[in-house]
């Protein structure tokens, strides 16, 4: 207790507060010698004021605290408030955390599509990581340099992200980059076309122009090739006693993704570009269903080359170098000549010639080689009939079917006469324009025969003209790759016209024959 006179109010208030006002009085008393500091009696006054003061201090901390656990719910109010505020806060920064993590991430992914391709369905996305092709092999074959998705996209012209949306493997998917139809075949039935779309086919005739052209392929395959057409096919077999026809059953189907990318593995290129490539070349046959008003196609079958895509002739030429040399061989030894028009495969031999043994070794051959043979397509043609490779007639010489150029001479003349109207040739809407074709057909398979006809339809085009055609939606064209491999139209660098119905260039089909009972000059 200060011993001190008190120099303001507040500092009076303030020592009162300390203690209580008895002890001030009594303090102050004593400093002004009213009071001794010492106790002389037994029970002094002074010292009852201090023990009370003391104690009424005690008693006052204890009512404070005694006040204050009495609002034990307001504590908890407050504590919950607090834990409320910080919980909040957290959550704001933790908020805020993850969305600039996200945006990163977001932005990292964003730029790592545009380099790198990790990811292209389920089952073909294994060797998407390896990116080290066999350099020394792509140069002795001639081919670029090409490591990843990268150097692929640059060399197309294309970005990383266009590349990935062409070849990205989907079991559903609402976008199709294919235009799926049928035609009929000769022998009946349909055959499935899938023409590829704009931008999928400029990156397949890349792969075509710059990957699988120029690769040594044997020198009995003629489909698809420069210079080679089905009159190069067709003229080893000339004058032979006997001519045995061949068809590969489910040709194209039967060449599947994984066969596709062993290929261009085998080219040299990497597990990543191999991926890339066999995606980009096949697709699986799809049926389209609506649903809540959205069309979806959904894959039925395991990816495979589609008739329609211009890499898929060049790719079944390369993968059909083993089967032709096998069977090139196995020919030579039994005196055979061997030669492959797509899925055509034609033999021709002596007459002493064992037909039977031939085709023994052939179904062998042919079934080690990943195809089988169509069973309903094998002919052995003898000498005394008429024989044919491809759609051209090799009795003595390359040529048209005799009662054919009959009647198309017979065209000709009718339309010579009275005018196109009411005639028709072959399947198409415009008989000026088909009889040019065929015109050009019979020249290419057999000059001597064929140049007068030219001239007679150049004569006809002269006087009628052809009509204007409408432009195709979907299908390939006439004289592309794209065309049916079993048909004649177009199969090659040549310009070749359509199959008719029973096989036969330039003839209706048989649903459109007339009853035999009808002279065949009167059809027209």
């Amino acid at each position: 207790m200060s011993g001190q006179q008190p120099t303001s109010r507040q500092e009076l208030y303030d020592r009162i507060r300390q203690s209580s006002k008895d002890e001030v009085i009594l303090e102050e008393m004593i400093r002004l010698g009213f009071w001794p500091r010492q106790a002389t009696t037994a029970s002094d006054p002074a010292e009852e004021i201090r023990r009370r003061g003391a104690l009424e201090a005690e008693l006052k901390a204890l009512r404070t605290e005694a006040s204050r656990l009495q609002d034990i719910e307001a504590m908890k109010r407050d504590a919950r408030k607090r834990r409320l505020e910080e919980s909040r806060r957290k959550r704001e920064e933790t908020k805020d955390r993850r969305l600039r993590e996200r945006d990163e991430r977001k932005t990292a992914w964003a730029e790592k599509q545009k380099t790198t391709i990790g990811f292209l369905g389920e089952g073909v996305s294994a060797g998407l990581n390896e990116g080290q092709s066999d350099v020394d092999k792509l140069a002795r074959s001639g081919l670029p340099p090409i490591h990843n998705a990268v150097d692929l996209a640059t060399a197309m012209g294309i970005t990383v992200n266009e590349l990935r949306f062409l070849a990205f493997a989907r079991k559903t998917s609402t976008v199709s980059h294919y235009v799926q139809f049928t035609l009929p075949k000769k022998s009946g039935g349909e055959r499935l076309i899938s023409a590829p779309m704009e931008r999928l086919k400029r990156a397949q005739h890349w792969v075509l122009e710059h990957l699988l052209e120029g690769r040594w392929l044997h020198d009995a395959a003629h489909g698809f090739r420069a210079e080679r057409s089905i009159v190069s096919n067709a003229e080893p077999h000339v004058g032979r006693e006997v001519v045995i026809n061949v068809d590969l059953k489910d040709f194209f189907p039967t060449v599947t993704y994984k066969r596709v990318k062993g290929l261009f593995r085998s080219l040299g290129f990497s597990e990543s570009i191999a991926t890339i490539c066999a995606l980009l070349c096949t697709e699986p046959r799809q049926v389209s269903v609506d649903v809540d008003g959205q069309r979806y196609h959904v894959a039925m079958t395991e990816r495979f080359l589609p008739q329609g895509a211009p890499t898929s002739p060049a790719i079944t030429n390369l993968l059909c170098r083993a089967l032709d040399a096998r069977l090139s061989r196995i020919a030579a030894k039994l005196d055979y000549r061997y030669t492959r028009y797509a899925d055509d495969l034609t033999f021709s031999g002596p007459r002493e010639a064992n037909p039977g043994r031939m085709l023994r070794r052939v179904h062998w051959v042919v079934e080690q080689e990943g195809f089988s043979v169509h069973p309903d397509k094998t002919r052995v043609l003898r000498k005394g009939r008429r024989q044919e490779v491809t759609g051209v007639v090799v009795n003595e010489t390359c040529s048209v079917n005799r009662a054919t150029l009959k009647k198309f001479r017979a065209v000709l003349f009718q339309i010579d006469k009275d005018g196109p109207e009411g005639k028709r040739w072959g399947r198409s809407g415009d008989v000026i324009a088909a009889v040019e074709g065929f015109a050009n057909y019979v020249a290419m398979v057999n000059p001597e025969k064929g140049t007068p006809l030219q001239a007679q339809a150049r004569q006809l085009v002269a006087r009628f003209g052809k009509k204007p055609q409408p432009m195709k939606k979907a299908g390939p064209p006439a004289g592309s790759p794209g065309a049916p491999a079993a048909e004649l139209a177009g199969s090659g660098p040549g310009s070749e016209p359509t199959s008719g119905g029973d096989g036969l260039p330039g003839e209706a089909s048989p649903s459109e024959a007339t009853p035999k009972k009808k002279p065949w000059w009167k059809l027209w």
